[in-house]
């Protein structure tokens, strides 16, 4: 069993703490920058590397009478520092602190996403290789259709899972990025050079060009990358739903010793974790829109998106980051009823394999109309008089005429109908 959610690793990358602390750092950085270009004495350098800090409760007192966090938090980190402080956001405007910051924050918490996601990648491989060859039946529009295997459908959200790992690591590497070009983004006070050599001491990629902020773009690339993950963790658990129902029967998410169902009827076995990810990965669409929304800002700036992103960002990475651990721990600790699945193959008597024949009879020469005719009369008695379909089918006289009965047995052979489950693997997993 996969431990339960704990937050503080995610949690504590969008606390005020460590958001300040990365302000002090792209402040620091600056300054070194500048120390190296002669601009600030490397004594007052050395001050500032020393003496500069800040306590939240400070800049949050500060920030009453201000109404300004940026001048808040620099206000206190000067009250620790002293006359040196006068080189601290020295040609820099507060969006070139801010963007910046918020792109390493971004940085921290896409890396523990991405653990996580590589995580679940894992386990779905595992379990598509253990269920590999694990008959079941496949649906479509909710009616039964053809077999498949579980380890196919396992197969199917691991492939895309892939994408989303892909997309992800470059709408990040989109993300991680800095600017430190001034208020309107013309450099008026620092030049370019600041930016580059600040961003490389950060890790971060600098803006090609920027006004005073990053444009929009880039967290809304983010932010929609988020919601197709969520998407798809909305895909896989609504799949099991559907398998947990008592007519189906077939998956079971966890259910644990002394789990409680309802507080009615001592029976059920709901899946509430699953109807949980459903739920919340709704949360990861809307902030997206959100997000998109952001985009058209006012001229060089406005701080419309502002206010939307301290909600926004915390909010989808942490959940990104929750629904993947939620996730792998249904997928990894996943009930299989292997029996179950044989039962409800059986259930239409034969019915599954009614496009296979329909193929064999245009092989032997029937026209398709009139072999889909033959197929359906003998399909729809099965519906209509519980019959079953293989047996119909051998004694029904215009088949007869083209199709042996070794023949005719061979079509419902289920080993022929998934011989290329193999194959698909190999793409799927040897590439």
């Amino acid at each position: 069993m996969i431990p339960r959610y704990t937050l503080p690793a995610m949690g504590q990358v969008w606390s005020e703490e460590n958001k300040f602390r990365k302000w002090l750092q792209v402040e620091i950085a600056v300054c070194e920058v500048l120390a190296q270009m002669g601009e600030i004495p490397q004594k007052e350098l050395a001050e500032i590397k020393q003496k500069a800090d800040f306590s939240v409760e400070r800049i949050r007192e500060i920030e009453e009478t201000t109404r300004h966090d940026m001048i808040a938090f620099t206000t206190a980190v000067a009250e620790k520092v002293g006359p040196a402080s006068r080189f601290i956001h020295f040609g820099l405007t507060s969006a070139d602190v801010v963007d910046t910051a918020q792109a390493l924050q971004i940085q921290e918490a896409s890396a523990l996403i991405e653990e996580e996601m590589l995580e679940l990648l894992s386990t779905l491989r595992a379990q598509a290789l253990h269920y590999k060859h694990v008959p079941m039946v496949g649906r479509t529009h909710g009616i039964q259709a053809e077999p498949i295997t579980f380890g196919l459908k396992l197969a199917v959200w691991h492939s895309e899972m892939e994408r989303n790992l892909q997309r992800f690591r470059r709408a990040r590497e989109n993300l991680e990025v800095g600017k430190i070009s001034g208020p309107v983004g013309s450099f008026s006070h620092l030049p370019p050079q600041v930016e580059e050599k600040v961003c490389e001491k950060l890790g971060l990629d600098f803006a090609r060009v920027s006004t005073q902020t990053l444009q929009r773009d880039r967290h809304a690339e983010y932010m929609c990358t988020l919601a197709i993950l969520g998407s798809t963790y909305d895909k896989m658990a609504t799949e099991i739903r559907h398998l947990m129902r008592t007519e189906v029967r077939e998956v079971s998410e966890p259910f644990l010793p002394g789990q409680k169902g309802s507080s009615a009827m001592p029976h059920k076995r709901n899946p509430i974790t699953c109807e949980q990810i459903s739920g919340l990965s709704r949360l990861l669409r809307s902030n997206a829109l959100a997000s998109l929304e952001n985009i058209p800002l006012w001229h060089e700036r406005d701080i419309s998106n502002s206010s939307v992103e301290r909600v926004i960002l915390p909010d989808s990475t942490i959940l990104a980051h929750y629904l993947s651990i939620q996730l792998r721990n249904v997928i990894h600790n996943l009930g299989v009823d292997e029996a179950r699945m044989e039962t409800n193959l059986q259930l239409t008597k034969g019915l599954i394999f009614s496009g296979t024949l329909l193929l064999e009879l245009i092989r032997k020469g029937v026209l398709r109309e009139r072999a889909y005719e033959w197929v359906q009369r003998n399909a729809m008695r099965v519906w209509d008089e519980n019959a079953d379909f293989e047996t119909l089918v051998l004694s029904d006289p215009d088949i007869k005429t083209h199709l042996s009965q070794t023949e005719v047995q061979q079509v419902f052979n289920i080993e022929n109908t998934l011989k290329y489950i193999d194959t698909v693997f190999e793409r799927v997993f040897d590439s």
